[in-house]
This record gives structure tokens, C-alpha cells and sequence, in this order.
């Protein structure tokens, strides 16, 4: 069964020949390889290339790396790169003449000298480039400096709730709560038995994800960084930051570990796109408030199975759902805070932060979004909307509920919409 990630072909679609490396990047099994070596691969074919103008190779395949005299195991045990030069050699046996030639390759960073190979292909007229990789170093870092911004970025993510339910057998109620469990990374959202989907999360995350970003990053203390990722599974949503988060472990753990050493582990953490933090933003103050910050799972399953499927707060994966979404949607996604300054009964001043759950920009647009999981009392809704109504710009401002209700606006403009309408239809923000 084929999951269509329609969105992201149409991103590759439109930047074909524009003279820039496309780079695919996101979390490993988010379904980066069978993007471009599947789905844009036959769209290729559909639209009249010829196979033999199309190279693909996986510099993590044990079959192509034989292809050019390498050896999977030999470079892993010695922890080395592929070379280069037979790399280069293979390609040149496939160019036959002036025609385009589109060059996929998967985990690129795994070549060494990658860069100057795609710089060389960059100054091939001939030549279409689209790369995979699995962590953000490989694009923040090596890409953009050296590329100076000829290198243009395709972010994948695990399935959305909408690109899910293509699948999904049952109604978008049972399908949500099983997405919320089981997340979208598209091998565990294809096995049918529950117990294989939990046992497939939590063997990803030991033998894919952990091992991954400790070999990449030379971790020599792999407890201490398992014992990190336990935390914040048990904190999205929350308020952090690396000071709180030590004195966690000093109290938890007895352990002495540094303020350093965590934000290194937390840098790990979202290079390799298993997380991501939302920085809070000072509403009125129209400024970025360093610490502290959140931080979710790029993939709820993958937090799930960390936690062993016991710790299950509606609320917060609710919220961490969203901004996934928005996150998905192109958004840049930060915390509100809104300052106020009220008098309280005895009439004194108090001063008070008031926080919108997002606050979320694209070029000249933004949206305030708030996450309520339910508001079953006209208290309740006051509580919710009161962020909302103190913020005084004209941008929209939006509630997220998981309650059945229709899309309407209320007399302060706020427009209130269900969980399920919000994630099953991309413009819904924008009625």
C-alpha cells in the first residue's frame, strides 16, 4: 500500500531544474528515500524521462556501495565515508550526452567531501541534484556555508493527520486516537497488529535513533543522554530549560551533570530532528525571549514508546499534535507571552503572563492559535480566550478544540474550530 505525500511531490515538482541542490532532510523513517526514489522517481518516468537519464544511489545501501568497490561493513566498522572519487566515477559512466540528468541520492552526507562533489554537479548545466539527509548539522551547517544559498531545503515530516487517514480504515475519531498513540512514521502506521506497532516504536528508537545520534555525535555517555530523552517524553509542553533540567537529574538522579553537557545533548536531540523547540515570544514586547522553552516530539509515537505507552495526557499530546501541524504547514511556531497589568480585588496592581500556546508566522501572516482540549463551562471558555482578547493587533486569533463544535467566530472575532476539522483540512485557519 502506497501512502501519497502529495505535498511534498508537488514541492520537488516545483523546483526541478532551478539550478539549486534540492535537499531533503527530516527524521530518519519519516519516509525521505521513498519520496524521491519512489514517488518523484515515477513521476520522472510518468512525465517522459528516460530511466536512463535518472541516477539513484544510497550511499546506506549495501548493494550500490558494491557498485563502486565499496563495502557497507568494512566502512562502518571503520567508521569511514564513501570515496568520492568512485562515486564520481560511477556517475560519469551514466552521463552520455548534453540531456538533463537528475541525480538522486540518499544520505549524501555519508559521502565524503560531499560538498565540493554537489558543488562540482552545481556548474553541470546538464545536471538536476536532489540529496536526502537525516540531520539538521548536514544542512545548518555544511550545506549553507557551502553553497552560500544554492542549496534549497524540502523539510519532510512523519505522515499528517490528513495524509494518516488516506490509509486508515476506521472514522477520523478512532484514527485520531490511534494516530495520537502510534504517531505517523509511515512503517509503523502500515503494520496492522498494535503490539507490532509498539514493539516497532520502540526497537526505532533504541537501534535507529539513539545508536544513530550516539555514534554521529562520539556521545561517550549514552545513560545520561536516554535519561534526558525520559524527561522531556515526560514534559512536553512544558516550560524548560537546561538549569531546571539539571537540577532534574541532581535531585532524580543524583548526578552531576553540566548545563553544557545538556544543551549538547539537546542540540543532538533536534539535529537529528527527533525534537523540536519552540522559543517564547514576548507579544507586546514584539521580542524573542531566550529561556525557558518547549519542547516536542516530532513524533508522538516515538515519545509514546519512550515512556512505554503509560504516561498518556490528552492535553498535552493534543498540543504537541498541533504544532506538529503547523510545523508541517510551513509555520515558524513560537510560545506567546502576553504581559497584563490588572487590578485584583483589594485593588492593588498585579502583574501577570498570559500565555497563548502559538504564535505562528509565515512571511506577512500570522495566527495565534490556542489549544483547548475541551471547554465544557462558559468559565472554561473565558479561560481560554482571555489571552486572546488581551492581545490588541488585528492578526487572527484561533481556538483548537477537540469538542465537536462547528466553525464559527465569536463577538470578539476569535474563531473557535474542532481538532479534527483543523488537521483534516490545510486552509481551515484561513475561512
Amino acid at each position: 500500500m502506497e501512502i501519497k505525500r502529495d505535498s511534498y511531490l508537488s514541492a520537488l515538482i516545483n523546483r526541478k531544474e532551478n539550478g539549486l541542490i534540492k535537499v531533503i532532510t527530516g527524521i530518519r523513517r519519516s519516509g525521505k528515500s521513498y519520496l524521491l526514489n519512489t514517488i518523484f522517481y515515477n513521476d520522472l518516468i510518468s512525465r517522459g524521462v528516460k530511466e536512463d537519464h535518472i541516477v539513484r544511489f544510497a550511499f546506506d545501501s549495501a548493494d550500490d556501495l558494491e557498485k563502486i568497490g565499496e563495502n557497507l561493513v568494512a566502512l562502518e566498522k571503520e567508521d569511514k565515508k564513501v570515496n568520492p572519487e568512485k562515486f564520481m566515477a560511477y556517475v560519469r559512466s551514466h552521463i552520455k550526452d548534453d540531456d538533463t540528468y537528475y541525480l538522486l541520492l540518499d544520505e549524501v552526507q555519508l559521502l565524503d567531501c560531499f560538498e565540493s562533489v554537489l558543488n562540482g554537479y552545481l556548474r553541470r548545466d546538464n545536471m538536476d541534484v536532489y540529496v536526502t539527509g537525516s540531520n539538521a548539522k548536514f544542512l545548518s551547517g555544511d550545506i549553507i556555508t557551502e553553497f552560500a544559498g544554492r542549496g534549497d531545503e524540502i523539510r519532510v515530516f512523519p505522515l499528517s493527520f490528513s495524509e494518516f487517514m488516506t490509509v486508515y480504515p476506521g472514522d477520523k475519531y478512532e484514527g485520531l486516537t490511534q494516530y495520537m498513540t502510534y504517531g505517523g512514521i509511515p512503517l509503523v502506521v502500515l503494520r496492522q497488529n498494535e503490539n507490532d506497532k509498539a514493539r516497532m516504536l520502540q526497537n526505532l528508537f533504541e537501534e535507529i535513533y539513539v545508536r544513530d545520534i550516539v555514534k554521529r555525535n562520539k556521545l561517550k555517555k549514552q545513560g545520561e543522554l536516554e535519561d534526558l530523552l525520559n524527561v522531556l517524553s515526560s514534559a512536553i509542553g512544558s516550560l524548560t530549560n537546561p538549569e531546571k533540567l539539571k537540577k532534574t537529574f541532581r535531585s532524580v538522579k543524583n548526578s552531576t551533570i553540566t548545563t553544557v553537557t545538556i544543551n549538547k545533548y539537546l542540540k543532538c536531540l533536534e539535529d537529528a530532528f527527533l525534537i523540536e523547540s519552540a522559543k517564547r515570544y514576548d507579544i507586546k514586547g514584539k521580542a524573542y525571549i531566550e529561556t525557558p522553552q518547549k519542547y516536542y516530539f516530532s513524533d508522538l509515537g516515538l515519545r509514546n514508546a519512550r515512556i512505554n505507552f503509560r504516561q498518556f495526557e490528552q492535553t498535552h499530546a493534543m498540543e504537541n499534535v498541533i504544532y506538529n501541524e503547523l510545523k508541517m504547514r510551513g509555520y515558524n511556531v513560537g510560545v506567546g507571552v502576553v504581559p497584563v497589568a490588572e487590578r485584583n480585588e483589594n485593588g492593588n496592581v498585579v502583574r501577570n503572563q498570559l500565555e497563548v500556546d502559538f504564535v505562528c508566522n509565515l512571511g506577512s501572516k500570522r495566527y495565534y492559535v490556542q489549544s483547548a482540549y475541551a471547554m465544557p463551562t462558559a468559565e472554561k471558555q473565558n479561560q481560554e480566550t482571555r489571552p486572546l482578547r488581551k492581545i490588541d493587533d488585528s492578526f487572527k486569533k484561533i481556538i483548537v478544540t477537540k469538542d465537536i463544535v462547528p466553525t464559527a467566530y465569536d463577538e470578539n472575532g476569535i474563531l473557535t474550530i474542532s481538532l479534527y476539522d483543523f488537521l483534516l483540512d490545510k486552509n481551515s485557519i484561513d475561512r
